[in-house]
């Protein structure tokens, strides 16, 4: 038995950032194709340049460090003057190596370093056989690694200050059990050593830290036991919270972003949600939560925000081509603080032309007497106030007109909303408005003048760690709009809810199940008399993938799609990421629209299967979905694969 040293388990740890920040920059290289191994300096008379062969382990991780730590691997293109500069190199190399295996769990391996086959160690014939090389070659030097057996941990013990173990109500044994076969690693020993700490930070000790770390090897069994000790501090509450910065933005905004409340429970959780929701006003950029250094008088932990304005006006410009609306523009102007208290105003525009798309339905429209030229697009105009009075009380306006043009329907129409939106929580809100809205649809079955005024209602609840790519969480809305008869015409009722989850099963993310399901409906006239525009279509990459958009449901006159009055979706997807960049999603869909106002599961309801790729970046994961339909039907244009590229996950 004998005790690891502490500051080889501390050098390694900086020797294990170093390696992720090389692996990151290497893996945004997608594969090397950028850029390849340079040459060493050629030979010289002023300098004796040199290569390095490391040879002894197949384990890359262990490969990695020993190049990232080596000063030899790390210079060889600043090659040395002389030999005595090669043989200190050597020498630097010797003193380190060994505790990089022994920071992977290779506690009796070993490293040697030869220099044109003369070991480093005899200093003298080191240094002439490196001279020998001046001006004629490139001297070749060797690193031989012999890993020895692998060491795995075995035990984690932790005690107080006192030396006292942890009951089981205060430490549960789940957190320190260690399962079989683990390696001794130094990342593995520090990453258990953080989640403990971060166990007591969880349970109310926000100066929760770990005072002691003794790694004891054997190297008769080849494991590792390791003793923390930890200081858990006292528990604490959360205290005031000050905030600093954004002094173009009205303060009682920030504060109604602010769920906690001094005398809360502290935890992370808490700090980090407070964080997230005042990023969400619009106007503020940067936001920082600091921690208090101490508690106050009342035994609570002050708390800290520090914030940075966003440029307040905004404009953009883009253009795209879908193979369903065809080519498009959209152009924004946006204010992101408009009269100092987190006001935002947006102006949109968006135009597109169906006709240079994939119009699987052009002659079946013309048949039908939909006239249209093709083209689309919708102008809007959104009005936002956060905390009204300095309530978590929001109001949300919202006008628009729009001439929609689809593969099977056109609808003039245009519209006015407002609603108040009420802010329980970091994750739930409820909302109450008016809605107005009067067009003409028009479709195989006929047209439709409408003027509809109703009160739409709606919940929210997110409880996702990311918006583009989630890894843990629950988000669901429903919504339910009254359009009374008395004024509308026609009368009708509109219900949605739509859930999805996310479910990580390790620790990294690295294997994450997510499902969806989706479900709609639309009551109180027949179909025939409800405008397009609020029937429901399935099919297309945000549906049922594999099968062509808003295709799926009801076939009407001519062999066109004529939507349903009701709507019931699912998804399916196991999200792989096989490097930090590269994931492998295989996914299920099913789902269709029906003519009956509840889902009739006498129809049937399509399906599909598919695998998808994953690029990760830094502002979400880019998406190549390939989509194969199981139920193909006639007249469906349904084709035996389809390609979905877009950003963000599917759902």
């Amino acid at each position: 038995m004998r005790r690891a040293s502490p500051q080889i388990l501390a050098v390694l740890t900086a020797i294990a950032l170093v390696t992720a920040d090389v692996r990151a920059a290497r893996a945004f290289d997608l594969f090397g194709l950028f850029g390849s191994e340079p040459e060493p300096p050629p030979p010289s008379l002023a300098a004796l340049p040199y290569t390095v062969r490391i040879a002894g382990t197949d384990d890359s991780d262990v490969l990695r460090a020993v190049q990232d730590t080596s000063t030899l691997y790390r210079l060889r293109q600043e090659p040395p003057p002389d030999g005595e500069g090669l043989l200190r190199r050597a020498e630097a190399d010797l003193a380190k190596l060994a505790d990089v295996l022994a920071g992977y769990g290779y506690y009796q391996g070993t490293v040697t370093v030869r220099i044109d086959g003369t070991p480093a160690t005899g200093q003298a014939a080191a240094v002439k056989a490196a001279e020998a090389w001046r001006n004629r070659g490139l001297v070749p030097v060797r690193i031989a690694v012999d890993l020895g057996p692998l060491y795995h941990l075995r035990r984690i013990v932790v005690r107080d200050p006192a030396g006292r173990a942890f009951p089981d109500d205060v430490l549960p044994g789940r957190i320190t059990r260690v399962d079989d076969d683990v390696p001794a690693r130094s990342a593995t020993v520090l990453a258990r050593e953080a989640q403990i700490v971060d166990h007591f930070r969880a349970q109310g000790h926000p100066f929760a830290k770990a005072i002691r770390r003794d790694p004891v090897v054997d190297d008769t069994a080849h494991v590792m036991d390791v003793t923390f000790t930890i200081d858990p501090g006292p528990i604490a509450r959360l205290g005031p919270v000050s905030v600093s910065g954004a002094p173009g933005i009205d303060p009682a905004t920030i504060r109604s972003f602010i769920y906690a409340e001094p005398g809360d429970p502290y935890s992370p959780q808490a700090v980090a949600a407070i964080r997230r929701s005042v990023a969400r006003i619009e106007g503020i950029g940067g936001v920082r939560v600091r921690e208090g250094t101490a508690l106050d008088a009342d035994g609570n932990l002050p708390l800290f925000v520090d914030l940075s304005e966003r440029e307040r006006n905004l404009v953009g410009v883009s253009a795209r081509y879908s193979t369903v609306d065809g080519p498009g523009v959209r152009a924004y102007y946006a204010n992101r603080n408009l009269f100092g208290g987190g006001e935002t105003f947006r102006l949109d525009a968006d135009i597109y032309y169906l006709g240079l798309g994939n119009d699987p339905f052009a002659t079946q429209r013309k048949i039908a007497g939909i006239g249209t030229n093709g083209l689309g697009g919708r102008l809007s105009a959104t009005y936002v106030q956060p905390a009204l009075w300095g309530s978590r009380n929001d109001l949300l306006a919202n006008a628009f007109v729009t001439r929609e043009v689809q593969q099977s329907y056109l609808v003039d129409g245009g519209g006015a909303s407002a609603a108040i939106r009420h802010r329980f929580s970091d994750t739930f809100s409820a909302q109450v408005g008016l809605d107005a809205q009067v067009g003409r649809s028009k479709d195989a079955l006929g047209t439709v003048n409408y003027r509809l005024i109703g009160v739409p209602a709606s919940v929210t609840y997110d409880s996702t760690d990311n918006l583009l790519d989630p890894t843990r969480g629950v988000r669901a809305i429903a919504s339910l709009a009254v359009y009374p008869g008395a004024v509308s015409s026609p009368g009708i009722v509109v219900a949605k809810a739509q859930g999805s989850t996310y479910y990580a099963l390790d620790a990294e993310a690295r294997y994450i199940l997510a499902g969806r399901v989706g479900f709609g409906s639309v009551a109180g006239a027949p179909l025939s008399d409800i405008p397009d525009n609020f029937r429901f279509f399935a099919g297309g990459g945000g549906s049922v993938r594999g099968y062509p958009y808003r295709t799926l449901g009801p076939i009407g006159p001519y062999n066109l799609p004529i939507g349903g009055r009701s709507l019931l979706e699912a998804s399916l997807e196991a999200r792989i990421k096989v490097t930090d960049t590269i994931g492998v999603v295989p996914f299920f869909d099913a789902g269709t629209a029906f003519a009956s106002a509840v889902p009739d599961f006498d129809e049937k309801i399509r399906k599909s299967v598919g695998i998808g790729l994953r690029y990760y970046t830094g502002i979400g994961p880019i998406r190549a979905d390939l989509a194969f339909p199981l139920d193909p039907y006639k007249g469906g244009h349904v084709r035996p694969a389809v390609l979905y590229l877009s950003l963000g996950q599917a759902f």
